[in-house]
């Protein structure tokens, strides 16, 4: 095993007895939800897996250790300790590892440590992906070409909807990462189920999720595999209210200057104080939706 790798005697014993383990990330825990709420949501989505047969596996870097699943106490020290703790991709990893210090794991860094542990399924919010103005900044998220070599399924509400949505599926064709509509022929856009983009196939249960999945392992192909979940239609918020929330965020992250791994978090927590609360509200009903189906997926796989 990798010497810098940590499993939890649960994952550790559900990985050795082949029991469904799904993956989650912590930068949803230290830079996506203000304190407590974080580390409620994360305890809550640990719960939902539980219930659905699975056994949770919250990733971080903790004390230069790479952990996959954190107890209750590292999950309330890396919510309280918040935007303190490094925003970790992959490029972030080796510094970080030799230091000894803490870091809050990407979509990117999530399906590293995942695969490293041989956890398949993942569940996360969204996925990052190209941003808006891509073509002069150069901005796209490394969870892009983590999709592309690692075999991880991601399941997610799609990619968020601060992107530039067309694009990122774009560089997803190019990269030959599938992107399965989970129940729908739509690329879900994160906070509302509605984007205008397609999908590559439509799938309609765990089971077709789990066989394709397992079909792409065992031709040996490289890569993971891109499951869009839609948000349940009672939390989705009008397409019309979110666009408005969002071209104000970035209109004011520009005036700012706010570039690279601080965009993301600023452009989300803007988000909710535009929409009076409303998008976080939505954002922890949608993760507890995709935890649900990575249980549901992972014990068919």
């Amino acid at each position: 095993m990798n010497p810098y790798l940590s499993l939890s005697p649960e994952v550790a014993t559900a990985l050795r007895d082949n029991r469904p383990v799904v993956a989650l990330e912590s930068t949803i825990i230290s830079h996506g939800m203000p304190y407590p709420q974080n580390v409620q949501t994360a305890l809550r989505v640990e719960q939902v897996i539980r219930d659905n047969g699975a056994v949770p596996a919250t990733i971080a870097v903790i004390g230069g250790k790479l952990k996959a699943g954190c107890t209750p106490e590292e999950i309330e020290y890396l919510g309280k300790k918040g935007q303190q703790v490094a925003k970790a991709s992959r490029r972030d990893l080796p510094v970080l590892i030799a230091r000894g210090e803490d870091g809050a794991t990407t979509v990117t860094t999530t399906m590293i440590i995942a695969a490293m542990a041989g956890i398949k399924v993942f569940a996360t919010g969204g996925i990052g992906g190209v941003h808006r103005g891509a073509e002069t900044t150069m901005d796209i998220s490394a969870d892009l070409e983590e999709l592309a070599q690692t075999p991880v399924m991601v399941i997610c509400a799609g990619a968020k909807s601060i992107l530039d949505l067309g694009l990122t599926l774009e560089y997803l064709e190019t990269k030959g990462v599938p992107v399965i509509g989970y129940g729908t022929d739509e690329l879900p856009a994160f906070y509302t189920r509605h984007s205008g983009f397609n999908v590559d196939y439509r799938l309609d249960t765990p089971k077709q999720l789990a066989d394709a999945f397992r079909a792409k392992l065992d031709m040996g192909l490289q890569g993971g595999m891109l499951v869009t979940n839609p948000i349940p239609e009672e939390y989705s918020m009008p397409k019309d209210v979110i666009a408005r929330a969002i071209d104000e965020a970035i209109a004011e992250s520009r005036r700012l200057g706010i570039k690279g791994k601080a965009t993301t978090p600023f452009l989300l927590a803007k988000i909710k104080d535009l929409t009076g609360g409303d998008s976080l509200a939505s954002n922890i009903q949608l993760v507890l939706n995709n935890a649900k189906l990575a249980a549901l997926t992972a014990r068919e796989l």
